[in-house]
């Protein structure tokens, strides 16, 4: 069985999405400069999410991600022609979803979503991408092995920080990799249990 890792990109202030998102600018006014490290090419660090590619067996996010972009991803969702698996946790599914796409509706909660990405993923690895809140939830129940943090030099100074939603227990983590690039300074922890 893989590894289950919560997965994004922060300001070196500790924001996943900036002040102001609109429809146009989910990630708010411009909260897409915590992407361009993934956009950059190898020496920029583009290639580690290729090199994680053959770990990633499936997918888990929540339904604001979702909605936020999927007219980006049609069917194949965020890993394009790879088509793997997405289970969207949501209150409910929507009316209408693309035909023949990669995305399920989990509306059980995020246990219901771990096990059915599990399943799916064989012995890949399942990744928790597109907000804290769902995340936090994982952490909080205890299900997530692995935190990896993109951390982006730029301030924002407001919007959605990552760690507001862990809970107030102490969590302990151990560095299993850092990876310093031009755009950011990649990390990736262990949960110690």
């Amino acid at each position: 069985m893989g590894k289950v890792i919560f997965d994004m990109s922060m300001s070196l202030d500790g924001y996943v999405r900036a002040s102001g998102p609109t429809p146009d600018e989910p990630l708010g006014k411009g909260g897409e400069l915590l992407h361009e490290w993934a956009m950059a090419g190898p020496a920029a660090g583009g290639a580690l999410p290729a090199a994680a590619a053959p770990q990633w067996g499936a997918y888990i996010t929540g339904r604001r991600n979702y909605d936020d972009s999927l007219r980006w991803w049609g069917a194949d969702g965020p890993t394009g022609p790879a088509r793997l698996p997405l289970f969207v946790v949501t209150h409910q599914a929507p009316a209408t979803s693309p035909e023949n796409g990669v995305y399920t509706f989990v509306t059980d909660g995020v246990e219901s979503a771990l096990r059915q990405a599990r399943e799916a993923a064989g012995d890949g690895d399942v990744a928790v991408m597109g907000g804290p809140d769902i995340g936090g939830q994982l952490v909080r129940a205890g299900l997530v092995d692995h935190i990896g943090v993109h951390v982006v030099p730029v301030l924002f100074g407001g919007g959605l920080r990552f760690f507001e939603h862990i809970g107030d227990e102490h969590i302990r983590l151990e560095v299993v990799g850092v990876t310093d690039t031009p755009q950011a300074t990649h990390l990736m922890y262990r949960i110690v249990t």
